[in-house]
């Protein structure tokens, strides 16, 4: 939205502001802040990395991004208050499943964005060739070692270099998250892969 001469864009419709400790606007009411960014229409993924003694952790990300392709690296965003923190604050790799438009994968990022203590019962998940625990049938994997974190409010920033990428041979739909639900991106034309050959992992 682009501010007329004179207006204060803190005062447009529905704009509210938190009163900082001078007196001044602080930043938008949390709840306004949250409504905007679940307006933000995202792909969903399962990041997972393992412990000390091998078991495999995980959690669900909308926010995942392309950072650099040379050298090839991705961002993901963790809550510092999820009960997998301190294994992603400790461990050296960690993979990225992108997920399907199925129901399969819309369960499995329920269950990996709640409190559970045993996300991987029920199946869902394979090993790597290279150490990893990823997403059956995914999308797309990609497996990463951290390069590093950065502290970020209530959430630690983890910047990750793409060691191994997996592309199945078929497309597919991908599982997009917006408005606090699972919704559909785009039409046929999403199962099309125009992907060059690779390498592959």
């Amino acid at each position: 939205m682009t501010a007329q001469p004179g207006v204060d864009a803190r005062s447009a419709p529905g704009a509210r502001a938190v009163p900082g400790p001078d007196g001044g606007g602080a930043g938008p009411d949390p709840a306004l802040f949250r409504g905007a960014m679940a307006r933000f229409p995202s792909g969903v993924a399962i990041v997972t990395a393992h412990d000390q003694q091998g078991r495999p952790h995980g959690f669900t990300a909308s926010s995942l991004c392309s950072v650099s392709l040379d050298p090839p690296l991705l961002l993901v965003c963790l809550a510092t208050s999820a009960r997998c923190y301190p294994v992603f604050a400790r461990s050296p790799r960690f993979a990225v499943s992108m997920l399907r438009e199925e129901r399969e994968h819309s369960e499995l990022a329920r269950k990996f964005a709640s409190r559970s203590p045993d996300k991987f019962s029920g199946g869902g998940f394979a090993p790597t060739a290279h150490g990893s625990t990823v997403v059956t049938g995914a999308l797309a994997v990609v497996e990463c070692a951290v390069r590093r974190r950065v502290d970020a409010g209530d959430h630690m920033i983890i910047l990750g270099e793409a060691e191994h990428v997996a592309l199945p041979e078929r497309g597919g739909r991908p599982a997009v998250y917006v408005n606090r639900g699972f919704g559909s991106l785009c039409g046929a034309d999403c199962a099309r892969d125009d992907t060059p050959p690779g390498p592959g992992a």
